[in-house]
């Protein structure tokens, strides 16, 4: 599956034993991305050799939360408390870009040192050093290399490593895809939902998740705004326009919810407990094809959303500047 079920920010971590192009990183590369600079391989191993229990609590806490679906608890009020509660989250490193050539131990070296930290990791070489980097990457020791004699290699590493971040975790896509039934997760397999919902989500918010029950995607902004994302197939639309009716929608409501013109938010409204009216937004079409799968995007009430002090653009303003660690 192309689409990230489960997405967030991460840190990205950056080691060479050349300050002056840590320094150059640090300035170049974008802002709302929060960065670890080490000129030090030990230093670096060290640092990310820590994480792997974390990387481990945090998917205990996210299969505690599908355990918790199946024995009948809403996942959206729960989802929104994770988000709430685990701002440290943010802190896991995700990608790591290394230098190969360095005094005493190479990049390669420092990488297998890594063991089982899940991040992705990424090798910088020089002209000499790009068969070596084939190779490595042919063995599946690294996720990418990129040589530094490229022209415009900032661009270049900004969009591996975009691409890196967004890439589904093997783990997380795991945990989640359990709550999705067999003919939701075809849906969001198929190459242009995938590709239209990546896009959009990418677009939107920096964390998001996507569930089967309701289906859709409930996501978050970087300053902590929450929407839904609530998909529907054609075949559903009569299913959801009794609910709508049985909630108190008027008969012309109805009636666009049945055409498939407006989506209601009933099942949104019932995991959160909301005792607020049903609201109707236009629904729009899914990827490419005729339609089969709908999307309406709703706002989800501050009142049942994370504290925005716990947002990430407020935890990123709240990390030390970019340096360098040596």
């Amino acid at each position: 599956m192309t689409f990230p079920l489960f997405h967030r920010p991460g840190t990205v971590v950056f080691l060479d034993d050349d300050p002056d192009y840590l320094e150059m990183l640090a300035l170049v590369l974008p802002r709302h991305w929060h960065l670890r600079l080490f000129m030090r391989p030990t230093e670096c191993i060290a640092h990310l050799l820590q994480e792997p229990p974390f990387w481990e609590a945090d998917a205990w806490n996210q299969q505690q939360l599908v355990d918790l679906w199946r024995e009948g608890k809403p996942l959206i009020p729960q989802i929104l408390g994770y988000w709430s509660k685990y701002t440290e989250r943010y802190a896991l490193s995700r990608v790591c870009v290394v230098d190969f050539s360095m005094p005493g131990m190479d990049g390669l070296q420092t990488l297998a040192e890594l063991g089982d930290w899940p991040g992705s990791r990424v090798l910088l070489t020089g002209q000499a050093d790009e068969q070596v980097a084939v190779r490595a990457f042919n063995r599946g020791l690294i996720h990418q290399f990129i040589p530094k004699q490229t022209q415009d290699i900032s661009r270049r590493l900004i969009e591996a490593v975009e691409r890196l971040l967004f890439a589904a975790h093997p783990r997380h896509a795991q945990t989640w895809r359990a709550t999705l039934k067999p003919e939701q997760a075809s849906l969001l397999r198929a190459p242009g939902v995938a590709a239209w919902l990546s896009a959009f989500c990418a677009k939107n918010w920096v964390e998001h998740v996507a569930i089967g029950d309701p289906f859709g995607v409930l996501g978050m902004d970087a300053a902590g705004k929450i929407g839904w994302l609530q998909l529907e197939t054609r075949d559903g639309l009569q299913a959801l326009a009794e609910m709508a009716e049985v909630a108190g929608v008027p008969a012309a409501g109805v009636a666009q919810v049945r055409s498939g013109a407006r989506l209601a938010d009933v099942e949104l409204r019932q995991a959160l407990s909301s005792s607020q009216p049903v609201t109707l937004v236009p629904a729009f079409s899914v990827g490419e094809g005729e339609g089969a799968l709908l999307g309406a995007l709703f706002p989800v009430e501050p009142t049942t959303g994370p504290d925005p002090n716990n947002s990430y653009s407020r935890w990123l303003a709240r990390q030390p500047k970019r340096h360098v660690q040596e």
